[in-house]
């Protein structure tokens, strides 16, 4: 999950705006905590798309 749909709780805005400290700290928190919280849902389906291509073709290559 994205944090940019998750809605904070202290001031009831999104946390991805940052309004508050308690915002801007979860924010910090969820960025830092895995590379691929941050990336669009989009760009994760291409990128095991990419993956699944790649790993076809060395299948393919090696027959």
């Amino acid at each position: 999950m994205t944090y940019d749909r998750l809605v904070c709780a202290n001031c009831a805005a999104p946390v991805s705006e940052g309004r508050c400290p308690v915002c801007r700290a979860n924010r910090e928190r969820l960025q830092q905590g895995n590379f691929f919280a941050g990336l669009n849902p989009m760009t994760l389906v291409a990128l095991l798309a990419v993956l699944v291509a790649a790993v076809a073709l060395l299948a393919h290559q090696t027959v």
